[in-house]
């Protein structure tokens, strides 16, 4: 039977070598990951009003949250500039207010749980269109069932511990990744993995229908473009990204709707969007301009033509990756390596394991299993000698 392996590696990394020679060897004993690093399970009751739902878990993770919205507000103030934040951060209030139902009463009840100005827990929300935020993976195994898997990095240039060799944002999110069950009516509609406080989806999982996940695509019209737009010209009929992928997780009940739902909509910044079924051969990767899209689907890769798997960095599937940030070929070396007869969660997570896929700015891994409806997440911590993106 036909295997698909799709990844979704996602980061702003690069395979610059150590000591002058780069790694040429595929991790094969990663799997199966260390249980402590499991990342926390909480319930999100989509039933409860809006402005309850984060309660409990904000309640815990006030902390840890605090301390990363400090840098990221210091972070963007550097990335964009004194007068495109300024811009910015005047009218967060502003936004806030714009945002659509649920997503601006549940940032309400953030704002109240945490004790933090309402702009500041929606600037931590926008970051993606902000910072054009990069996310996730996907897999298939030779009985056809759908696995999806990610390297979850970000936090380049965000501050560098030289002692620690370590990224500051970087470290600071792992306390906030928790894994959400989302129940309604009190039976469970989705599963995903979140950094607290961030009420989108970058990686989610619905049983028996389709798994998703995003990574960060590089582009000159960005998300700070679309976002001006929403502030200056009021353009609302564009979709947040992060709301998007909501919606989808919630409404779409099959690959097909839920491909759709991710291609038609005009975005505020441009994504790759990496979703898989629940049959096989079911499984895109979906370019997202702002206003329109390409779809790679399973067998068609530009990549690798009619090849038993996928393999998406931040880079569009018909061009090459740079030489100064290549993760793509080493995942498609290491899966080939395995072969299409080993192709399982076991491969994928090796393959994620394996540097420079595997970098310092890796915060989590996590694998899903559509058919099961399985989602596991790991924190992780890339030992040296590792590549710092």
């Amino acid at each position: 039977m036909k295997v698909v392996v799709l990844f979704a590696l996602c980061a702003y990394t690069s395979a610059h070598p150590i000591n002058g020679q780069p790694f040429k060897i595929c991790e094969t004993n990663a799997f199966p990951p260390n249980q402590s690093n499991a990342v926390p399970v909480y319930t999100i009751n989509l039933d409860l009003p809006p402005q309850e739902r984060w309660i409990k878990l904000l309640t815990e993770k006030k902390k840890p949250m605090l301390g990363l919205i400090d840098d990221v507000r210091n972070l963007t103030i550097s990335l964009l500039g004194e007068k495109l934040f300024s811009i910015i951060n005047n009218n967060l209030d502003k936004i806030a207010s714009t945002l659509p139902y649920p997503y601006n009463e549940e940032m309400a009840g953030i704002a109240k749980a945490t004790g933090l100005p309402l702009s500041e827990v929606t600037l931590y929300n926008i970051f993606y269109e902000v910072f054009t935020f990069c996310t996730s993976i996907i897999v298939q195994d030779t009985s056809g069932n759908l696995y999806h898997g990610r390297n979850l990095d970000f936090g380049l240039l965000m501050g560098w511990d030289p002692k620690r060799h370590a990224w500051r944002v970087s470290e600071l999110l792992k306390p906030l990744v928790v894994q959400l069950q989302w129940y309604k009516a009190g039976k469970l509609v989705y599963t995903s993995v979140n950094y607290a406080g961030y009420i989108g989806i970058l990686t989610g999982v619905k049983k028996g229908q389709f798994t998703f996940s995003l990574d960060e695509r590089f582009g000159f019209n960005g998300g700070y473009v679309g976002l001006l737009e929403w502030i200056l010209f009021k353009d609302y009929k564009q979709k947040w990204i992060s709301f998007l992928t909501r919606e989808v997780m919630e409404e779409a009940t099959t690959f097909k709707e839920a491909k759709t739902m991710l291609s038609q909509p005009r975005l505020l910044a441009p994504v790759y969007f990496i979703l898989g079924g629940a049959k096989p051969g079911e499984g895109a990767i979906i370019t997202r301009w702002r206003d329109n899209f390409h779809a790679d689907n399973m067998g068609d890769s530009a990549t690798d033509p009619g090849s038993w798997f996928l393999v998406e960095t931040n880079y569009d599937q018909w061009s090459s990756p740079p030489f100064y940030d290549d993760r793509r070929t080493p995942a498609i070396n290491c899966l080939k390596e395995g072969g299409q007869k080993n192709a399982s969660p076991k491969l994928i997570y090796n393959v994620l394991s394996t540097k420079p896929v595997f970098n310092k700015l890796t915060t989590y891994t996590s694998l899903m299993d559509v058919n099961r409806g399985d989602l596991g997440a790991w924190l992780r911590t890339c030992e040296d000698p590792c590549w710092p993106w």
